[in-house]
Order: structure tokens, then C-alpha cells, then sequence
């Protein structure tokens, strides 16, 4: 058990008042898992001091004037105390000042990147992007590998630090937006205040930069603790990522711990993030003359409205599943009963089980039609697995919160319906240990008004730092 997950019990323990009982449980599980080493030296240097006399009182019997038997209690409370205490310790003053040095130069990186079209679909600025990338990892003295990612249009950036320690890490980011060709000169990058706007500014350029900053600050303070850290930064997320997804899925089970930079609406990590899925359900009709003889065609667009409204609730809100009938397509002539009609759902789920549970459901139900002679079939596409909530995600969250407490911030584990490339990432068997919006805060994502919050930048950037330092020294489970 590491260290650093003793700090949310020891604070829930002590509590206010220093609450004894809390204490004891918890000094008397320290002492079956061997911690009571850690704590003895420091609480027997202490023991005597004022700071922890009422623990002493605490663990004396009734109208005893000196420690009995529970000593042993005693002392694991003392260094509890201690642990609980650093929780709120001030931060590491010259973290936080080289974080706050490198903003200058981070919105610079930032501006750069926003300035240059990357939709998914755009070849051409992918290409730059990519470039630039490969050449900021390089300048950190990574080996760079850049890999096709067919059917992508760009191609996956793949960095390579090493180190002497005992734990990698693999820092991942899409680099595509949602925008289109032009969308760049059309609306530049600019700052109002404490935010910046710009097309993919928050999702997810801010995520590139936040990589890009906070390895170099690792190169900086010559902190090579670390076995190894991988950057994956993919060009193809916004379309489910159909090029890059082996690539993630192959690279993180070599690594222990896997951050996305996905962008936060606040100050949140994410600890799950659901999965997607397309319904696509596709009926076959017979055209005829809409005005001489409709009676002779099989309206496809009729039995499709139908189906629509059988298929309505595919959900489980017990599950925090939807399914939610987005785009449908029939006809191409007014005056021709149409032959064929489809649409599609958007379906995300927590739990990869409900694609078959919806695919068994919509097969039975669209047995049942209205326009009679029509064929009608109904077929769940996977596009991205969910991320679970589960423990070792839990865990990264409470390191998170605590190095946040250090700069006085909050933070908050949060699960998210939206879907990343987290989902490739988790294996589900807790390694890799993955968080997810480790990126740099925005809203309206996807929207011309997308901004990103540049107060956010220091403490991200000094989260990414702390986090790569702090399990890097952490004791194995």
C-alpha cells in the first residue's frame, strides 16, 4: 500500500476533534501491514510534545497517568497526525514557481497549435501539427516514432522518454478537433481575460500543451525517477479513433499508470467515462408512384417512423444507458414512395455488457412492423469501450486531490457520459491505473464559443509534475 493512500483514511480518521476511535482502527490495521516502522521513529521523537499530548491522554486507560499497553497504538496515531498533516502541507514552492515561469510560454504553444486547422478529416494540417509535435519531443530528448493509422488522415506520435525508476507512465492526447478547414483564420486564437478562444483550445490543444510543459519542467528539474514515460498523441479521436485505437490498446499495458488530457469542465479528474455505440437500423421497402398507385409500394419512411417509436426506450437509466435516435435518411423524390429509409442512434453505456443486451432487445422488437412486405434490421456498432469506474482509477484520484490541497484548491473524481480514448487504454484488471481530464479546463467544447480557462494552466501543470514524482516514489501494492 502506498503511503500517499493512507492520507484520505488518516484525515476521515483523525478528524476534527482527533476522534480515538478512528485512530485506533486504523493504527491497529497499520500494525498488521507492517507500516508501524514508518511511523515509530518520528512519533517517538514527538511523543513527549504538546503537539500530541491529547493523543496520549486519548490512549491512556481511565485514571492512568501513563501509556499501558496500547504504546504501540499510540505511537501509529502520532504518526498518522504527521501523515494527515502533510496533506495540507504547503506546496513545493519551486514546482509551483517554474509552473507559473512556463505559463508565458505555454499560451505561445498553445496559440501555435490553435492557429493551425487539424480536423479530423484535414490531411494537410494534421501534418503540421504532427510535425510540431514531433519536434517539441525531440527537443526533450525523446525517441520519436510516427505511425500510419489507417483510415486516419494523420498519423499517431509516438515519444519515448527513459528514465532510472521503476514506474512508466503514458501521457496521451488527440490532437484533431471537430472544425473544419478554415475555421482557424476565421477565428484565431485570442484572450479575453482568463480565457482563451480558438478552435480545439481546450479540446484538446490545451491537453497537447499541458504534455509538452510539463515534461519539459521534468526535464528541468532533472527528474529522470521515473522507468519510462510514453507520449501517444493520436489524430483521430473526434471519429472514435478507428486508426489509433491498437496503438493505445497495444502501448498501455506496458505501463502503470496512463493520464489522458482530455479537458475538464472544472476542476475535475475523471475516474470513468462511458462508451459508445451506433444503432443502425436499416428498412427495405418498394418504391411506386406517390400520386397513380401508392397502394402498390411498401413505404420504407412509414415502417422506419414505426420502428422509431417501438425503439424509443432502448435505454436503462438504472445503468446509465441511452440510446437516442439522432439522424435518419429516406427518400430523394417527392413523388416516389420510398424503397428504403435507415437511421441511427447514439448509444453510450457504462457497462460494455448492455451492447449485446440492446442488440438482443431491438432484434425482437422490430419483428413487430406496421407496413406489411417490409424487411427491417437492427445492428449495435461498438465505436469506443467505456472506461469503468474502479478502484485504481480511485486511487490516482486521491493522489490528485491531495497535491491540489497543497496548492489550497479542490478537486473533485467525477464519471463523465462522454467517451475517450480512456476507454482503450483500461484493460480492467487495475494496470494500467488510468485518469482521465488531466488536461487543461474549458467549456462549450465543440462549440465556436470553446475556451479555455488559463488560471487552470498552473495547477495543471503542477498536478502533471507532482503526480509523475510523487508514484514514482510510491512503494509497490
Amino acid at each position: 500500500m502506498q503511503r500517499w493512500a493512507l492520507l484520505p483514511v488518516a484525515r476521515r480518521a483523525v478528524g476534527i476533534d482527533g476522534g480515538f476511535a478512528g485512530l485506533e482502527v486504523l493504527a491497529g490495521y497499520l500494525l498488521q501491514i507492517g507500516h508501524a516502522r514508518i511511523f515509530s521513529r518520528q512519533c517517538a521523537d514527538t511523543i513527549n510534545g504538546r503537539s500530541n499530548a491529547f493523543v496520549i491522554r486519548k490512549c491512556l486507560p481511565n485514571g492512568a497517568s501513563r501509556p499501558g499497553e496500547n504504546m504501540k497504538s499510540c505511537l501509529l496515531a502520532c504518526g498518522i497526525l504527521s501523515l494527515s498533516a502533510a496533506a495540507f502541507a504547503a506546496p513545493d514552492k519551486n514546482l509551483l514557481a517554474l509552473a507559473e515561469a512556463h505559463k508565458p510560454a505555454f499560451i505561445e504553444e498553445l496559440k501555435t497549435l490553435v492557429n493551425i486547422d487539424s480536423g479530423t478529416d484535414d490531411a494537410k494540417g494534421l501534418g503540421q501539427v504532427e510535425q510540431l509535435l514531433a519536434t517539441r519531443l525531440k527537443e526533450l530528448g525523446a525517441n520519436v516514432d510516427i505511425l500510419a493509422a489507417p483510415p486516419a488522415a494523420g498519423k499517431v506520435v509516438v515519444g519515448t522518454l527513459e528514465g532510472s525508476g521503476t514506474k512508466s507512465f503514458m501521457l496521451m492526447i488527440h490532437y484533431d478537433t471537430v472544425f473544419s478547414p478554415g475555421d482557424a483564420a476565421k477565428r484565431p486564437f485570442r484572450m479575453d481575460g482568463n480565457k482563451a478562444y480558438g478552435p480545439g483550445v481546450a479540446d484538446a490543444k490545451g491537453g497537447a500543451a499541458m504534455i509538452i510543459h510539463g515534461l519539459q519542467m521534468l526535464k528541468e528539474r532533472s527528474n529522470r525517477q521515473y522507468k519510462r514515460i510514453t507520449v501517444v498523441f493520436n489524430p483521430d479521436e473526434e471519429k472514435s479513433s478507428l486508426g489509433s485505437r491498437a496503438v493505445i490498446t497495444r502501448l498501455a499495458p506496458d505501463h502503470d499508470y496512463v493520464f489522458s488530457y482530455e479537458p475538464p469542465e472544472k476542476e475535475n479528474v475523471a475516474v470513468a467515462t462511458n462508451g459508445i455505440a451506433y444503432v443502425h437500423l436499416n428498412v427495405k421497402g418498394k418504391a411506386s408512384h406517390a400520386g397513380s398507385a401508392p397502394e402498390q409500394g411498401r413505404n420504407a419512411a412509414i415502417e422506419l417512423a414505426n420502428q422509431l417509436v417501438q425503439l424509443k426506450d432502448l435505454g436503462n437509466p438504472a445503468k446509465g444507458t441511452t440510446v437516442n435516435w439522432t439522424v435518419l435518411q429516406s427518400g430523394e423524390k417527392v413523388n416516389i414512395i420510398p424503397d428504403s429509409a435507415k437511421a441511427t442512434a447514439d448509444m453510450r453505456m457504462s457497462d460494455l455488457t448492455e451492447i449485446e443486451r440492446v442488440q438482443r432487445d431491438a432484434s425482437a422488437i422490430v419483428q413487430k412492423k406496421l407496413i406489411p412486405e417490409t424487411e427491417v434490421t437492427v445492428r449495435v456498432e461498438n465505436r469506443r469501450p467505456p472506461f469503468s469506474k474502479n478502484p485504481a482509477s480511485d486511487k490516482l484520484a486521491t493522489v490528485a486531490q491531495t497535491i491540489y490541497q497543497e496548492l489550497g484548491q479542490s478537486l473533485t473524481p467525477v464519471s463523465m457520459r462522454f467517451g475517450t480514448d480512456a476507454g482503450f487504454a483500461y484493460q480492467g484488471n487495475g494496470k494500467p491505473a488510468v485518469l482521465e481530464t488531466m488536461g487543461i479546463v474549458g467549456e462549450r467544447i465543440h462549440s465556436a464559443d470553446e475556451f479555455a480557462d488559463l488560471d487552470s494552466i498552473v495547477p495543471r501543470l503542477y498536478l502533471t509534475v507532482r503526480m509523475i514524482e510523487t508514484l514514482s516514489q510510491s512503494v509497490p501494492d
